[in-house]
C-alpha cells in the first residue's frame, strides 16, 4: 500500500475567523490557497499518477484541499470523521488499517498528520514529519498500514510540488 499524506492547502486566518464569531469547522481555504493547491495537485499526479480512494476530514478546509486533488485526479473525495483536527494518531490508524487500496490519499490537518506519519514510521506519535500548509509527504507499506512498518518515499513543500508541476 502507498499512503499519500496531505496537509490541507492555507486557509483564512483562524484568528479574524473566530473574531466573527464563526466556527472553525467551517473555515475555508484562501484564495491563494486554492490557487497553491490546484498547481499542487497537478505535481502531485506527475509524481503519483494513480489514486485508488481519496479521503479527507470534515472539516471544510481539508475538503477543499481533497476536491481539488479530485478534479485533477478523477476521484471522489470521502469525508472520514478520523482524520478530523483532534483525533489522535491511533484513531486514525485504526482507520486505515482497515483499507485495502493499493494507493490512498488523506487530507488533514496539522500536528495530528506529523504524528501519524512519526506512529505509522517508527511506532511512535512523534511529529518525525511536519507538515506545512499544502505539503505533502508518501509512505509505502508491505500490505496495510502499520505502526512502525511504513517507509518514506519522499516529503514535498508545496512550492516544490508546484515547481514539479
Amino acid at each position: 500500500m502507498k499512503l499519500l499524506i496531505v496537509r490541507h492547502a492555507h486557509a483564512g486566518d483562524r484568528e479574524e475567523w473566530a473574531r466573527e464569531g464563526k466556527d472553525d469547522f467551517a473555515r475555508p481555504l484562501s484564495k491563494k490557497g486554492r490557487k497553491d493547491m490546484r498547481e499542487a495537485a497537478a505535481g502531485l499526479e506527475r509524481l503519483l499518477p494513480r489514486l485508488d480512494a481519496l479521503a479527507s476530514s470534515p472539516l471544510v478546509r481539508a475538503l477543499e484541499t481533497a476536491r481539488i486533488l479530485g478534479d485533477t485526479y478523477g476521484a471522489e473525495t470521502k469525508e472520514v470523521p478520523a482524520l478530523a483536527q483532534d483525533v489522535s494518531a491511533r484513531e486514525t490508524l485504526r482507520w486505515l488499517s482497515g483499507r485495502g487500496e493499493k494507493t490512498l490519499a488523506i487530507v488533514g490537518h496539522e500536528p495530528g498528520f506529523g504524528l501519524l506519519a512519526g506512529l505509522l514510521l517508527c511506532a511512535e506519535e512523534r511529529p518525525i514529519v511536519s507538515l506545512k500548509k499544502g505539503q505533502a509527504c508518501l509512505l509505502k507499506f508491505t500490505g496495510r498500514a502499520r505502526a512502525g512498518a511504513g517507509t518514506l518515499l519522499w516529503s514535498l513543500t508545496p512550492k516544490q510540488l508546484r515547481r514539479i508541476s
